[in-house]
């Protein structure tokens, strides 16, 4: 009771049950105080976010950093655009205002749940979201489903992308991919193997997490 009187405006306040050694909470939840889910509005997208949905944390940096992610992408409207760990659509949404189609792909239940709730509550009827393990060895077996992107954004956990999602990607050969990274050692790996097929054009650090030495990192690359 002393952190619930301590965080009175906390908008609700959730108990996870850690089932597994994994450091994320993923067992049985009780809702204790307050809303069972969060609420976020960015670049005039509104989103609803479950408990074990992604999200970006610092929500006053989020209109910089998503509009940077889209200034560099240069999106256009015939475009078709594939947005890899897509989450619950932070990029997907807003992108989605610029281009043909795009493409949302996410391993997390969770997050695709809220992804297509938040097309919905946005009216976006150009956007689609896809539940894809996108580090299987048959991963391009679910892409071929697809139309072939003309742009791909893509955002990985720190460890980067699955050399299988890598080897994908350059069996793809989109003209163009947009890599956002909160971990630039592994961005950098993951660059190295794709520099024979693709030029860096831009780069864009943006400090998500103030008072740390971690950023978030933004390249684009070209095909050859």
């Amino acid at each position: 009771m002393q952190i619930l009187e301590k965080f009175q405006k906390v908008i609700g306040t959730i108990w996870a049950i850690n089932s597994s050694k994994s450091p994320v909470a993923k067992g049985e939840i009780r809702i204790v105080r307050g809303e069972e889910y969060l609420f976020e509005k960015i670049l005039d997208i509104n989103y609803r976010i479950s408990q074990f949905s992604f999200f970006q944390t610092n929500s006053h940096q989020l209109n910089t950093f998503i509009g940077k992610i889209l200034e560099i992408a240069e999106l256009k409207e015939n475009q078709i655009v594939w947005d890899l760990y897509c989450g619950a659509g932070s990029i997907t949404l807003p992108a989605a205002k610029y281009v043909d189609k795009i493409f949302g792909f996410e391993l997390v239940e969770d997050s695709i749940t809220d992804a297509n709730y938040n097309a919905k509550l946005n009216l976006i009827e150009n956007a689609t979201f896809q539940q894809l393990d996108l580090h299987s060895k048959s991963i391009m077996n679910e892409f071929i489903k697809f139309p072939n992107p003309d742009v791909v954004i893509l955002d990985p956990p720190r460890a980067g992308m699955h050399q299988n999602l890598v080897a994908a990607l350059m069996q793809l050969e989109p003209k163009e991919i947009v890599y956002v990274s909160c971990n630039p050692t592994t961005q950098a790996r993951d660059l190295n193997i794709m520099k024979e097929k693709y030029r860096i054009v831009a780069c864009q650090p943006v400090d998500m997490f103030p008072q740390t030495y971690h950023i978030e990192n933004i390249v684009k690359l070209i095909k050859y």
